[in-house]
């Protein structure tokens, strides 16, 4: 397990690129996970983002702590889902976000609790703080998202968007998200996130779904416009 190069990683980019070791078979199932000083070395990161990437992973089914231990392999991936995360391009996943996330933000206003948009809120105030820290921000990000479609109480839907976090660790995504975040860029992103929110917290299905598919083709072509270059 290595850090990409001259990359500040937060706990969800660390956990992403452990995930991802764990899809590829790298690390196989029962396998024990370097201690939190290797790894916190292997990343450059501060213990403490180890301790909250592992518990992500904990959390997602991924590892298991055990207390004195150390913390194991509990995943055994599926050579067909590992297969589409390793193949996807980033317009391929902007294509499924978009068929996806439109509707997320429909079963959000149906399903989601003041806890849910609580959070959301919390997320939204954390990445309009990260104006000039791509880093801090697509961690932020990527909760937003997935606080989203936690919301939804939805087992499948979650289990999809997990998948696309997992296309989202691929290298070719990561090379895409440093050309595309800007500062400009995450500013207008920040006010996508924020009315998405608004809209679901004033329970308007349509118009979350509406402002949703226009931040998604906002990174569309931040996306295409990035891979003509």
């Amino acid at each position: 397990m290595t850090a990409p190069a001259e990359q500040k990683l937060g706990a969800a980019d660390i956990a992403a690129l452990v995930r991802r070791e764990i899809s590829k078979g790298n690390l196989q199932l029962h396998d024990r996970l370097p201690p939190e000083r290797v790894l916190a070395e292997t990343y450059g990161a501060a213990r403490g983002t180890i301790r909250k990437a592992l518990t992500r992973l904990e959390q997602e089914g991924y590892v298991e702590i055990r207390a004195g231990s150390g913390t194991y392999v509990a995943h055994k991936p599926d050579r067909t889902t590992t297969d589409a995360i390793e193949n996807a391009t980033p317009l391929e996943l902007m294509d499924t976000r978009f068929a996806l996330e439109p509707h997320v933000c429909r079963l959000a206003v149906l399903h989601g609790r003041h806890t849910d948009f609580d959070r959301m809120e919390e997320l939204c105030t954390r990445m309009e703080a990260c104006t000039e820290d791509p880093v801090g921000f697509s961690e932020a990000d990527t909760e937003f998202h997935r606080a989203l479609v936690d919301s939804t109480r939805n087992g499948l839907l979650i289990w999809i968007i997990d998948q696309i976090g997992n296309v989202r660790s691929e290298d070719d995504w990561t090379r895409m998200r440093h050309l595309t975040l800007d500062a400009q860029t995450i500013r207008t992103y920040n006010v996508q996130h924020r009315q998405i929110m608004n809209a679901i917290r004033t329970r308007e299905p349509e118009r979350a779904a509406n402002i949703m598919k226009e931040h998604l083709e906002t990174a569309r072509l931040s996306l295409t416009r990035a891979s003509e270059t």
